[in-house]
């Protein structure tokens, strides 16, 4: 199988020529990287020319002026390349030198593997965590993500992080565009459940760099602090949650994606999430209709179960 890379660069270039050597120094090859570059003003290019240079691996660059944001520069991305699985990257991790050879052996009978990763500082320096540990995936996430049961965990919250995402091309390109309100990596997560499957393997094979500038990154909250969350204002989410539901339930029937049970409880998501969004301002008013969705089990199976049960109760409005 011919193996292409979707890496998508900005201002990167404090990072991106570690990766690049990382991405090149697998112990199974690259067959070329496709670098979709979004209007960078630093040194970036000239970091991927020099690397480039100095490779037989095709390195292609594409540049965005204006740029195109995260999701669509991973798109265009993913459409340039030419290969039969594509592994996506960002420009400030660091890939172990296996994560090609252990993610291809993943992919056989599912469209898309990911796997867990090492949290390093913004030097490299292991911060004593994986991503998944500060995500808090439960035993049961883990073992649907393992073995077969991706779209139940991923209706409830995404676990898939592009930066540790190998798809089959033909998997990743049918999926797109990425609908409104959904980012790259979860839209072709939730493709890929819905039709070829998606697999989780349960060790790190990047290190995943926080330095406090990700485009997309993740902390690990302290109890006062996921207190603190549950009693804020909403930010908006509960209206994005009801956008990603309902335009997943548009794009799952118009484009024929998983089976008429999968595209059943596509709705009933939709539905769930647009009741949430729609909940009264005074909390004593929101509580009939929380427990009714806890009575009927749209939030064990819909959503984060008593997490979200005590959001919609607690927040502020």
């Amino acid at each position: 199988m011919r193996v292409s890379v979707a890496l998508c660069t900005y201002q990167g270039e404090r990072y991106v020529e570690e990766q690049l050597r990382s991405i090149l120094d697998q112990t199974r090859p690259v067959d070329e990287i496709v670098v979709g570059d979004d209007a960078s003003t630093d040194a970036t290019l000239a970091i991927v020319e020099r690397v480039a240079s100095g490779t037989s691996v095709p390195i292609v660059v594409a540049r965005h002026e204006p740029a195109l944001g995260v999701a669509a520069n991973f798109a265009d991305a993913i459409a340039r390349t030419t290969g039969d699985v594509v592994a996506f990257s960002d420009q400030d991790d660091v890939w172990h030198p296996d994560r090609i050879a252990r993610l291809l052996a993943a992919l056989d009978g599912v469209d898309l593997v990911h796997s867990d990763a090492r949290l390093v500082d913004a030097d490299g320096a292991p911060l004593g965590a994986t991503l998944l540990d500060s995500l808090e995936a439960s035993p049961w996430e883990r073992d649907r993500m393992q073995h077969g049961g991706a779209l139940e965990a991923l209706l409830r919250r995404n676990l898939v992080t592009g930066a540790t995402v190998l798809v089959r091309r033909d998997a990743a390109v049918a999926a797109l565009p990425v609908p409104e309100g959904w980012i790259h990596d979860e839209w072709i997560a939730m493709a890929c459940a819905l039709g070829g499957g998606v697999r989780l393997v349960p060790d790190a094979t990047i290190d995943y760099r926080q330095h406090g500038a990700n485009q997309i990154g993740v902390r690990r909250l302290t109890l006062r602090q996921k207190l603190g969350r549950l009693m804020e204002a909403d930010s908006g989410s509960h209206a994005r949650k009801a956008l990603r539901a309902t335009s997943l339930a548009r794009e799952a029937h118009a484009r024929g994606m998983g089976t008429p049970d999968e595209r059943r409880i596509l709705d009933e998501k939709a539905a769930h999430e647009r009741r949430r969004a729609a909940l009264p301002r005074p909390r004593l008013l929101r509580v009939p209709a929380v427990v009714g969705g806890v009575v009927r089990g749209r939030y064990a199976r819909l959503s984060r179960g008593l997490l979200d049960v005590a959001r919609d109760v607690l927040e502020r409005r």
